[in-house]
């Protein structure tokens, strides 16, 4: 497990990280998602040892990994958000290159290059000139090389971005399978629905502190819970009814377009049921009542528009 304690990182007066807490369990695929500036990179660059923090803890299964940066350099791997790739060599070379960096020659080199090549799907590209490659499979190279010294954890900064749809679903695949050989893999982007699509669980951070984190099913129906109820009422009635709604606690806004009332509302279901059947035993004619689909793109709207409100 990866633990992140209350991190903090100061670039002058910005505060980056703001006691920023995270844990990751064994075996997850993680999605780490921010606006740009949110904190994501400062993390990642933390956590890999790229980067001195201000404060805090970043414990690998129970070690702080911060005070020994050798051993750190033993446990994760790390892919930026841009490739570093080198133009005169080939996907081979260029994988042997890294392997020296720690002290992987000759044979054992040979192998575990053509294993890396074959994970990500480039055996083809063996002898290709990295120069000849498309920015997906320069990507799916830097992931190869994130991995020869077989880390347990695997962080990606902004992976999938600009990569076409084709890229970007072998790139997911490539993810779930290193998943499920047991890496631990943390992914960032700007776009949620883009990690719900390849990832067990996400955390959305926003001003360099962790607001919202849980499992995509989790996440799923906090999207839900965040769209509006739609409540339709005879428009005579319509006063009576905001007479009631401003009494329930779980009402934080209604809005009227007619005899529509949009109702901002943060209970559970069974507190939906209640607050209907309250309004019914009112004698409160109800022509419809639902809530809008929820998106996640308005999830993480309403989270991020919300906090820079206050």
């Amino acid at each position: 497990m990866i633990e992140i304690r209350h991190l903090y990182k100061r670039y002058g007066r910005f505060l980056a990280l703001n006691d920023f807490s995270l844990n990751v369990g064994n075996g997850e695929l993680f999605g780490f998602v921010g606006s740009n500036g949110a904190g994501k990179t400062t993390t990642m660059r933390i956590c890999v040892g790229l980067l001195r923090a201000d404060g805090g803890e970043v414990l690998i299964d129970g070690q702080n990994m911060l005070r020994d940066h050798r051993a750190l350099a033993d446990k994760v791997g790390y892919v930026p958000d841009y490739f570093g790739v080198y133009k005169s060599l080939t996907a081979s070379e260029y994988l042997h290159f890294f392997a020296s960096a720690y002290g992987i020659y000759g044979k054992e080199a040979d192998s575990l290059t053509d294993e890396l090549l074959d994970l990500v799907n480039l055996t083809t590209k063996k002898n290709t000139d990295v120069n000849g490659l498309s920015r997906g499979m320069k990507q799916r190279l830097c992931l190869a090389r994130g991995l020869v010294h077989n880390p347990d954890i695997l962080f990606l900064d902004e992976p999938a971005s600009g990569l076409d749809p084709k890229a970007r679903y072998e790139l997911k695949e490539i993810l779930k399978n290193l998943s499920a050989m047991g890496k631990t893999i943390i992914i960032s982007s700007h776009i949620l629905p883009e990690l719900a699509e390849m990832c067990t669980s996400v955390g959305i951070i926003d001003k360099g502190h962790l607001v919202l984190q849980g499992s995509i099913e989790e996440i799923h129906r906090a999207a839900a819970m965040s769209s509006p109820l739609n409540l339709t009422v005879s428009e005579e009635q319509i006063d009576d009814v905001f007479n009631i709604l401003k009494e329930n606690p779980f009402v934080q806004k209604v809005t009227a377009q007619g005899s529509i009332l949009k109702i901002v509302f943060t209970g559970t279901k069974e507190d939906e049921s209640a607050m209907l059947n309250n309004l019914i035993t009112s004698n409160i004619r109800v022509n419809s009542f639902y809530r809008e689909e929820g998106s996640l793109e308005s999830l993480f709207m309403q989270i991020v528009t919300g906090r820079n409100n206050k």
